[in-house]
């Protein structure tokens, strides 16, 4: 959408109307929301200069960097502060030589050299060692497409990585998943049963095949790009053009997403782009000498509670290298999009830190990164505008509207946003409410209190709910049960009741999503504990960064039973393209019974999360017709206690103490039970007797 006149804003007010319309509360800040736009089309402008597309612009991962081309090797980098910059490495014993000298080049802070084919060979190590005035330092490039850490030393260096076979791609015609998305959240280093780093190759093997057979249709890969400390979960990166090479290769990384592919799973990545790591040898931090060349100068440059630089997203070539990061990935390793990292963060000055966002007037007033919300707009363009099909996904607290709203509606461009709300409700709850006391209308607006205009993943859990100092749901519901009272052969009170509302949150969560749904991997089948990442605390163990896939390949222990009722309930709501359909519609819900039942894609959904009441005869209205179960938590199958007889049908009846004579459906509801119907047979009726709810 590149700018050419000034006729070309005649656009933009479209787009603003569209939005207005969908959401009348934005009306009082339409001139706001008018410069924003307006300052999107002008930096867009700035970067391209009418000249070329935004996705021509993004090309400096072909441009900087370490490139092999025409029988010699061009390595360029930016450091407008430097002095005077060497490669140093295994081709120079580590010294400073005149033949590996970059020159200054185009006079606005970019270094070249070249060097004969010969000069450099694949595998070889080496660094930036950089001169500005005061000082010097050595330095990973920050293009660098390889980045290895020295198992003894643990020093990080370059590598020239130009192997005699590169990958040749099989899975060429492959179509990412659209609308609903079923996403299976993994880390490949923890994703193995072993107390070690897993492998990329581990993970194509063993973990691929278990995530198809489980019905999940996109993979996201978390730690993907490389970071210096493992336990950051990847979120502290360093090199942001290199995939991490404790888990493998790139040719490995390459065939891990060929083989997902291939499966039928897309692949999309986090990628971080609210802050990067304060390391100064392995990341950008005082790159060539000053803190401002790619982040701000000062406080605004850094992160307190994440101990991060904050990116200056005003500066054109902080704009080029984070832009063409989002293109790199899009086509060397042909991931299918992105899960946005941090949103929050970049959006305010205050980055979220102890905000509560009460009223519209947060995300307009002078809290608001401008700056930050322009680079996002740009980057969702550019990631539709080379791939069509892409998927991006925005995580973010405080609710900012328009975020997932398409960019011709004058949105942000985000295809999707987290519900992050919904499992912080789910701890809450646990935590802090009786089981009696659980109220079926919060919960109901907790699940369904969400933009209509904005597509929305939901999840009961992700890896952030299983971390150290947290515990996931399973955890929270039975605690030390789980270590020696899970055998199929033991009736235990806790496990009964943890496994229960665990399927019963998964499926009401499922149920109730907008447009997709989340799992973090092993929660499907109830993993017992944490995460927790070597270091230093607990004496570099590795223990609880793994995943015992044992315990759910073992019949004899009730794990299986979870996973099963998983698989199936991912399988339900595919079958009936659950998420496709609007919705859900509430038909009742009861605060005393903690009964709620609702509609939706032709399916009844009906949840008794009672502690201890069974209902024999529970009734209430509903439209007209004969109604079979076609699923039901409580099946032995699924560990339950296979109260309900399967694939029973239920015909309404009239109520004749009603005036209206309207239908009603009899149903037996186990404690903490839930049942999906299907209507098989319609039973035709007037427009009294069948309320509009109803229908």
């Amino acid at each position: 959408m590149t700018i050419d006149n000034e006729s070309d804003f005649c656009g933009t007010d479209d787009l603003l109307q569209s939005l207005l319309k969908s959401d009348p509360w934005l009306r009082p800040y339409e001139e706001v929301l008018r410069k924003r736009m307006a300052r999107v089309h002008e930096t867009e402008n700035r970067l391209t200069r009418g000249r070329m597309s935004l996705s021509e612009f993004a090309l400096g991962h072909e441009y900087f960097g370490l490139h092999f081309k025409d029988n010699q090797w061009i390595f360029r980098e930016w450091a407008p502060n430097a002095s005077a910059i060497y490669l140093v490495g295994e081709m120079t014993d580590w010294q400073e030589r005149k033949k590996f000298a970059l020159d200054s080049v185009a006079g606005d802070g970019v270094w070249e050299i070249r060097l004969s084919q010969e000069a450099l060979k694949h595998g070889d190590l080496y660094r930036l060692r950089l001169h500005w005035p005061g000082g010097e330092g050595d330095r990973i490039p920050a293009y660098a497409r390889r980045v290895v850490q020295d198992a003894e030393t643990l020093i990080f260096n370059a590598q020239v990585w130009l192997p005699s076979s590169p990958y040749q791609w099989k899975c060429n015609d492959f179509q990412p998943a659209q609308m609903p998305l079923f996403i299976y959240e993994a880390h490949v280093g923890m994703a193995q049963e072993e107390e070690k780093v897993g492998s990329y190759n581990e993970f194509t093997t063993r973990i691929i095949p278990r995530i198809a057979a489980a019905g999940y249709n996109t993979l996201q890969l978390m730690a993907v790009p490389e970071h210096p400390y493992y336990a950051s979960f990847g979120y502290h990166v360093s090199s942001f053009f290199a995939a991490s090479s404790r888990f493998g290769t790139p040719e490995e990384l390459k065939e891990l997403i060929d083989s997902a592919h291939a499966a039928g799973i897309s692949v999309i990545i986090d990628i971080i782009h609210s802050h990067a790591v304060s390391n100064e040898v392995e990341g950008l931090s005082l790159f060539d000498g000053t803190r401002y060349q790619y982040f701000h100068e000062g406080p605004r440059g850094y992160h307190k509670a994440w101990d991060s630089r904050c990116f200056d997203f005003g500066k054109p070539q902080v704009l080029h290298f984070l832009l063409s990061n989002c293109k790199f990935w899009l086509d060397e390793y042909r991931v299918d999009g992105f899960r946005f990292d941090g949103i929050t963060s970049m959006l305010y000055f205050h980055h979220g830190m102890g905000k509560a966002f009460t009223s519209y007037a947060d995300y307009f007033d002078d809290s608001v990164d401008e700056e930050a919300l322009v680079y996002l707009v740009l980057a969702n363009q550019l990631i539709h505008d080379v791939r069509p099909d892409a998927i991006t996904i925005a995580e973010d607290i405080s609710g900012m509207p328009g975020l997932a709203a398409p960019l011709s509606a004058g949105g942000v461009g985000f295809d999707y946003r987290f519900a992050m709300g919904i499992p912080d409700y789910w701890i809450r709850l646990i935590k802090d409410t009786m089981d009696e006391t659980w109220d079926m209308g919060n919960l109901w607006h907790e699940l369904t209190n969400r933009r209509e205009d904005e597509k929305t993943i939901s999840y009961a859990e992700s890896h952030d709910q299983a971390l150290v100092g947290d515990q996931t749901l399973i955890f929270r519901l039975i605690g030390s049960d789980m270590y020696d009272r899970m055998s199929i052969h033991d009736r235990n009170i806790r496990v009964d009741r943890g496994m229960a509302l665990h399927k019963l949150i998964r499926l009401i969560t499922v149920a109730t999503a907008g447009s997709g749904y989340l799992n973090f991997m092993g929660n499907e089948f109830g993993h017992p504990e944490w995460i927790d990442f070597p270091r230093k605390e607990n004496s570099w163990s590795y223990r609880y960064a793994c995943r015992q896939w044992h315990l759910v390949n073992d019949t004899n222990l009730k794990y299986h039973l979870l996973a099963r009722f998983d698989r199936d309930m991912i399988s339900l709501a595919q079958h009936y393209r659950l998420l496709e359909i609007p919705g859900p519609v509430l038909l009742f819900e009861h605060f005393g019974d903690k009964v709620i039942a609702f509609k939706r894609a032709g399916l009844l959904f009906v949840f008794n999360f009672h502690a201890s009441e069974s209902y024999v005869d529970y009734r209430f209205k509903i439209l007209p017709g004969k109604y079979r179960m076609v699923f039901d938590s409580d099946a032995e199958r699924y560990g339950g206690h296979g109260r309900l007889l399967p694939d029973q049908y239920h015909e309404t009846s009239i109520d004749v103490s009603d005036s209206k004579k309207r239908h009603l459906i009899s149903l037996y509801l186990p404690t903490r039970t839930a049942i999906v119907l299907e209507k098989v047979v319609s039973i035709s009726c007037s427009t009294d007797t069948c309320p509009a709810q109803y229908r």
